[in-house]
């Protein structure tokens, strides 16, 4: 990482350094996009056919431990074929997709296999998350201080300079972490491999020192 450093009559100088800091994690909660559409040229009986079945999932996958589970899109479509620059009416289509929020990822795949079984046929995605993130963040955030910290008594000691090792400003540079994604569809219970989560954490210090 790029670092500036003022030397000339030193006293009273600053030197800038950077820091990072990086922990490892197992997901301890999953949040499944899953729903269910319709087609049809009658839009009130697309409708309740895909409330039926929505019904039946919702039913369904409440049997096991779910932490909650709401409605996140619901669409009705017009929908058009084109063949030879023509505009063909193929009727209409109605979208319920659900996100299912759930502790036990033990249970994922059997939540989608149970789903499916039920008339669900989307499934958009399987995040994996952490249900308090800001506990392994800090972690990694001291991890990125320390580490700039190291830099500063490191720089100081080679060029022979008398380091204040308390930072004067640190400025925080990190993203938040990004979900994990994962599925896989197969013929038995769906196989599901959260992996870890890697939470990352960045600063940028300025270090004052003297000769």
């Amino acid at each position: 990482m790029a670092h500036s450093l003022s030397v000339n009559h030193c006293s009273n100088y600053t030197m800038t350094l950077t820091g990072k800091g990086q922990v490892t994690a197992t997901p301890d909660l999953a949040v499944i996009r899953l729903g269910v559409e319709t087609t049809g040229y009658n839009p009130p009986q697309i409708q309740l056919e895909n409330a039926q079945i929505s019904q039946r999932v919702i039913q369904a996958v409440s049997q096991y431990e779910i932490k909650d589970i709401k409605t996140v899109q619901y669409l009705i479509d017009k929908k058009y074929e084109y063949q030879d620059g023509n505009q063909i009416d193929q009727g209409y289509s109605v979208r319920h997709i659900l996100e299912i929020k759930i502790s036990n990822i033990d249970e994922v795949g059997e939540i989608i296999d149970t789903a499916v079984n039920m008339g669900a046929n989307i499934v958009e995605s399987v995040s994996f998350e952490l249900a308090e993130p800001e506990i392994y963040y800090q972690h990694a955030l001291n991890l990125a201080i320390n580490q700039a910290m190291e830099k500063a008594r490191s720089v100081s000691a080679n060029i022979h300079i008398q380091l204040n090792p308390i930072p004067i400003r640190i400025i925080e540079d990190s993203a938040a972490p990004v979900p994990m994604m994962g599925f896989q569809r197969a013929d038995t219970t769906t196989p599901i491999v959260p992996g870890e989560l890697r939470i990352e954490a960045s600063v940028t210090a300025d270090f004052s020192y003297a000769c």
